[in-house]
């Protein structure tokens, strides 16, 4: 099923009904790709304290999603006194040529001491050796 959404490629793609119909995936089937992600959020100025988190994780494996798939990930970020928790859709694959490819993600982090994170960063490459 081909989908359009209105909001563009970079939202995160919980809402569509291709993620939401395929949410669980039986794990006796054949095991889809996954990617390594990782990356740092942009700085918080809120009570003074400039700082930013860095987060590094895997994703689940492939969603498919219209004419092509989406990854979910979770992670929490580092601890500077406090943490947040990263919990996104990958937008749709982005060719880099040679068969491979990389999904964009940007958002936001959870609100925690009162403060949020934006964050955008792609994933690493899937199975880079092949």
């Amino acid at each position: 099923m081909a989908y359009e959404h209105s909001k563009g490629p970079y939202d995160d793609y919980t809402d569509l009904d291709d993620y939401n119909n395929n949410i669980y995936v039986d794990p006796s089937t054949k095991q889809l790709h996954d990617h390594e992600f990782l990356g740092s959020t942009r700085l918080a100025e809120e009570n003074d304290e400039r700082h930013n988190h860095r987060f590094a994780g895997v994703t689940g494996q492939a969603i498919p999603c219209g004419r092509s798939h989406v990854h979910r990930l979770y992670v929490n970020t580092d601890f500077f006194d406090h943490f947040h928790v990263i919990s996104m859709t990958t937008g749709p694959a982005i060719d880099v040529g040679n068969g491979k490819h990389v999904h964009l993600v940007t958002g936001y982090t959870t609100t925690n001491d009162g403060h949020r994170h934006k964050f955008i960063f792609t994933t690493l490459i899937e199975s880079p050796l092949t």
